[in-house]
């Protein structure tokens, strides 16, 4: 007879009422189901609730429903206050907390209208998809991401803890900003982000097929997140839209001068300052946290992959097989040739072994 599943205990006390049933709301309430929490769910939309209940992340709430003693609101940002000042009265002893990428906005507007605030903390979960909708939902999709708590010094001892029994539930890692210090945070590390990926894929649609035949890993890269929905972003932009723009003044600064530099690279100096505008992005890189947060860095090995059904498990196998731990994993599909590349991160201390015994083993390495 096999051994029941391990099931945790929550941290979580009474049941959670989740506002907002798409991306980010049923993926909180798909992990707390796991967990064992009751959740309800609440949407504008009565087929996203249900869609969302369909995967599992919870119920519809009904009328004679108890009241939660946790409230999340999981809607687009600009009718967060709106949603928070309702939810705070209609449910005057629940916690109240928010899940918005922006917190400054919500909480001058909240603060502006004169909203008692002293059951409602501000947070945000550094997780998310390039699609949204509770289709796209995961349980999981919180493991190991940071969870932003906004509190401030009224915020009460048992509103903190209620929000961060959520996230620990969540696997997340707890860590504590300013509104003002989340917002400039996000703008680089984000919001900024994104705003250059769709500018660069922008780039894309004019460019005629020769060269779009020739688009690998690089650009891959750099425009993945350029999928994202305009209309989301478009408020997320313009609710933090200060800390942006100072990075953009300054990235188009930048971009200005290499531009500058590369005009005139036949002048004294020209090169130099290409050289030196591309490494201070190397250390911009070396600064990004790596594997679990710390700041490890990694070698990265290619192997050549046949595009034939087993392969990259066979791979992985004898990976394993030889000792050498896997940090990454990235693969790219060689266009127009039926193979693969599987770009595999080690330690660079087995990056020598992992390559020489590969190779012994038939693999092809770049």
């Amino acid at each position: 007879m096999s051994p029941a599943p391990h099931t945790f205990v929550t941290r979580v006390t009474g049941s959670v009422h989740v506002i907002g049933a798409g991306l980010l709301g049923a993926s909180i309430g798909l992990g707390l189901r796991e967990r064992g929490v009751e959740v309800t769910l609440e949407d504008q939309s009565p087929t996203v609730v249900a869609l969302a209940a369909d995967y599992g992340a919870g119920r519809a709430r009904a009328e004679h429903d108890p009241h939660p003693s946790i409230v999340i609101v999981a809607t687009p940002p600009d009718v967060v206050a709106d949603v928070v000042a309702s939810a705070l009265a209609r449910f005057p002893d629940a916690v109240v907390t928010d899940v918005a990428s922006v917190k400054l906005a919500p909480f001058v507007e909240l603060k502006r209208r004169g909203v008692d605030l002293t059951n409602y903390v501000g947070s945000h979960p550094m997780a998310g998809r390039e699609r949204g909708g509770a289709i796209m939902a995961r349980a999981d999709l919180f493991t190991a991401r940071p969870w932003v708590i906004c509190r401030d010094e009224e915020t009460p001892a048992s509103v903190l803890s209620a929000v961060e029994a959520i996230a620990l539930d969540l696997g997340s890692v707890l860590i504590e900003m300013t509104p003002e210090e989340h917002d400039r945070s996000v703008g680089l590390v984000s919001h900024v982000p994104q705003v250059i990926s769709s500018l660069l894929a922008a780039r894309l649609v004019p460019a005629p097929e020769l060269s779009m035949n020739l688009a690998g890993a690089g650009v891959r890269d750099t425009t993945r997140i350029a999928a994202s929905d305009p209309e989301l972003w478009v408020q997320i932009l313009g609710a933090n839209s200060e800390p942006i723009v100072e990075v953009l003044d300054a990235f188009v600064a930048d971009v200005q001068q290499f531009a500058d530099a590369l005009r005139a690279i036949e002048a004294p100096g020209s090169r130099r300052q290409v050289a030196d505008l591309m490494a201070q992005g190397n250390l911009g890189v070396k600064r990004l946290p790596g594997k679990h947060g710390s700041s490890e860095r990694f070698t990265s090995i290619t192997v050549l992959i046949d595009d034939q059904p087993g392969e990259l498990a066979r791979l992985l196998t004898e990976l394993g097989d030889l000792g050498i731990n896997m940090e990454d994993l990235r693969l790219e599909h060689s266009p127009g040739a039926e193979i693969g590349f599987a770009e595999i991160a080690v330690l660079p201390e087995v990056a020598e072994r992992a390559t020489t015994d590969l190779t012994e083993r038939g693999w092809r390495t770049l």
